[in-house]
């Protein structure tokens, strides 16, 4: 998959920027992921690529006990959209691939 690896977020949220990061994989022709930040690693549901679009949504505690829906377009290493928790306004987010070591398999 194409967007398979980890990505270094940030979230431009009302009360700053927040940081995260996102591990996807591909399991059986499905999209799973993580997401850590915070001080917590929460698992991705609904995971979806259509075509550059990518999708999911995770609930996180920290800062806030919040259910969060992203939608964001992948371009390469990099990826734009934003973050949605139910009727606040849309977070912008901004994210970037990490290069893959010599062994091929993503630094931690």
């Amino acid at each position: 998959m194409p967007v398979e690896g980890v990505w270094d977020l940030s979230v431009s949220t009302p009360v700053g920027p927040i940081g995260a990061v996102v591990e996807l994989r591909e399991e059986n022709g499905l999209l799973r992921g993580v997401a850590r930040g915070a001080g917590e690693e929460v698992p991705l549901d609904d995971v979806a690529l259509d075509g550059s679009l990518l999708t999911w949504r995770q609930a996180v505690t920290k800062p806030l006990r919040l259910n969060l829906a992203f939608s964001v377009t992948v371009a390469g290493d990099t990826l734009t959209g934003t973050s949605r928790a139910g009727r606040l306004p849309a977070s912008r987010v901004t994210g970037r691939r990490r290069a893959l070591p010599a062994g091929g398999e993503p630094r931690r």
